[in-house]
């Protein structure tokens, strides 16, 4: 059947809005083109343009028909988050403050290294969490990002690099770390989705070595993420007892130390190859003691383990300061004598405000508004 066959099957624009296709699995596009009568290798078609290619406009897929190409972009858009600023560092980080579709915003942060590029990315407007240290944290949850919003964050600096085609042997983006704004577990389904479409292997083509998702605890959702994605799990850990940690990340009081610790120990894919990181903001006076760096090697004992030493990145009005240089490296002595990999991580973007814990946009929750009409 030929592609001007499809036309009467397809409703008007003003009867039946746009569907973004960006964010769908390829089960959801063949799907969306059964409808209207369109044979599933077309959904292959464009999920290549889409994913492979980073085309946004359907006039680009040039193995469609003209005609069809037209009833599509009539119908369905490939949409991106726009670009409300962009903050470079010195250090080559670059921060983009990204608006969705609603007008809020979030940010995303690439850093650039010699051998690989790193991905920042977020999972929501704000965050639910509100721990102490973290100025993301200071920012109230707003919703959740959708499937598409997540992707079109990796899309989007795609875009920026100039990173297409995906895939090729010299590609910049080489690793993801959900590590932005939000708890990606608050919010599993969505981030779920998006990973998968970001590692299938006919599109973005991201290896799950490649991605490291970070947790404050959702002790439930841990499992559920080894056991259906794989991919590498960080765990922001910053204190090793239970009266501290409730107090630097509150989550801690509905999931306990002890059940971590469980949840990791059970993570599908932890083993020799492959292991859990913990994130260890050093905050003096508060966390960094030699004692402390003990308290935590036996916590872990027996967990294959990389304990990621982070300094304190200040904010405003920030309740904490840095460690000492001093006790930062003799922290890391510690554990690294235990046999721990425990690499300090380099600040990047401070002085943009794209470093660990420093994320916030100005996007605010609106509160539905009952107006009595006189």
């Amino acid at each position: 059947m030929e592609d001007s066959k499809y036309k009467t099957s397809i409703s008007s624009p003003e009867n039946n809005p746009k569907t973004n296709l960006l964010g769908l699995t390829k089960a959801e596009i063949k799907s969306l083109l059964n409808k209207i009568n369109l044979p599933n290798f077309r959904a292959s078609q464009i999920w290549n343009w889409i994913y492979r290619s980073g085309t946004i406009d359907f006039n680009e897929m040039t193995n469609i028909s003209k005609e069809l190409r037209f009833l599509l972009s009539k119908n369905f858009n490939i949409w991106r988050p726009k670009i409300s600023s962009t903050h470079q560092s010195q250090d080559g980080t670059i921060k983009w403050l990204l608006k969705l579709d609603d007008g809020n915003e979030v940010e995303t942060v690439w850093i650039p290294d010699e051998e690989r590029g790193t991905l920042c990315i977020s999972s929501q407007v704000g965050c639910t969490l509100t721990c102490k240290f973290c100025h993301t944290g200071t920012q109230r949850l707003v919703r959740n990002l959708s499937s598409s919003e997540i992707v079109g964050q990796v899309m989007l600096a795609m875009d920026q690099l100039k990173d297409w085609p995906s895939a090729s042997e010299n590609r910049l983006l080489t690793s993801i770390v959900l590590m932005g704004m939000g708890e990606p577990l608050f919010n599993y389904e969505n981030v779920k989705k998006a990973l998968e479409i970001i590692m299938d292997h006919s599109g973005i083509s991201l290896s799950r070595r490649r991605i490291t998702l970070s947790t404050s605890g959702i002790v439930p959702e841990i499992k559920k993420c080894g056991d259906d994605l794989g991919v590498n799990l960080a765990i922001s850990l910053h204190a090793t007892n239970d009266n501290l940690r409730n107090e630097l990340v509150p989550i801690n009081k509905k999931y306990d130390i002890k059940q971590l610790l469980d949840a990791v120990r059970s993570y599908a894919r932890i083993s020799n190859s492959r292991r859990v990181t913990w994130e260890y903001v050093m905050l003096k006076g508060v966390n960094d003691t030699a004692q402390d760096a003990k308290n935590l090697v036996k916590l872990i004992k027996g967990i294959p383990s990389k304990i990621n030493l982070i300094p304190f990145n200040e904010w405003p009005c920030s309740p904490y300061e840095c460690s000492e240089e001093d006790s930062i490296n003799n922290f890391a002595k510690i554990i690294m004598k235990a046999g721990y990999a425990s690499p300090i991580r380099t600040p990047r973007g401070r002085d943009v405000m794209a470093a660990c814990g420093q994320l916030k946009s100005l996007s605010i929750k609106q509160k539905k508004l009952n107006i009595k009409t006189l």
